[in-house]
């Protein structure tokens, strides 16, 4: 079957293995689309025969009908994805009942049998061994166990990363939560930074609105002495607080 699309990816070095010369392959996000750009595209592109609003309402109209039936307990199945509600968390009594603040209610979304399908038409670039000298790798929801997705609020972040340690005298250091809608940063505040090591921070997440997010790491920190102007690392994958 032919190629008809390409990825381009980057190798970084993998923290969570011993061996030195072990890397991961991150894909390269191009960049975020909308339903409006996918719909645009869809008709500039795909030749589809309804206008890009007509076709945005569509979806619009059936993503707001799928959420109202996931929240009754149905699980979906478009093809392309499936979704269906979980909720993480233990009981420790046959007897116990859903408790908010010991369990977390989320949906889970999966590639469908026809996304998979397209992974036959698509190349991987590597285009090399990514420049580490500040980067972030992997966030992890201690509340939730959640691994690069959702956000809880007053509860623990770990940040996996290279060289972001907190450090230097700039006002502008520190792990920062920007949202990705309306841009305003929150920073940590330097009491709430549990643990503060060149690969791994703690941070306890401040009392953020329900939204999504992007992390960013400012420091001056390099392995023998401080920069002189502090560097951002900024982590390409979207948080959710619910």
């Amino acid at each position: 079957m032919a190629i008809l699309h390409k990825i381009k990816a980057w190798l970084y070095l993998n923290l969570l293995t011993p061996d030195p010369e072990d890397y991961v392959i991150r894909p390269v996000s191009e960049r975020t689309l909308s339903v409006t750009e996918i719909c645009e595209t869809a008709v500039s592109r795909g030749g589809a025969d309804v206008s890009a609003p007509a076709m945005e309402h569509a979806v619009n109209l059936f993503h707001k009908e799928m959420g109202y039936q996931l929240c009754d307990g149905f699980s979906v199945n478009t093809g392309w994805y499936t979704a269906g509600p979980q909720v993480r968390g233990v009981a420790n009594t046959p007897q116990e009942q859903y408790d908010k603040g010991k369990h977390t209610l989320l949906f889970e979304f999966h590639q469908g049998s026809l996304l998979r399908k397209e992974l036959q038409n698509v190349d991987v670039e590597i285009i090399g061994v990514a420049d580490t000298e500040a980067a972030i790798a992997q966030v992890t929801d201690v509340k939730t166990g959640s691994v690069n997705d959702l956000l809880t609020p007053n509860r623990n972040l770990k940040i996996a990363g290279y060289k972001i340690k907190i450090a230097g005298e700039s006002a502008a250091n520190g792990i920062y939560f920007v949202n990705r809608v309306t841009a305003e940063r929150t920073k940590v505040d330097s009491s709430d930074i549990v643990t503060n090591n060149p690969s791994e921070l703690i941070v306890m997440i401040p009392e953020l609105t329900a939204g999504t997010y992007r992390v960013e790491v400012t420091t001056q920190y390099a392995v023998s002495l401080l920069l002189k102007e502090p560097r951002t690392a900024t982590f390409d994958k979207t948080l959710t607080v619910q």
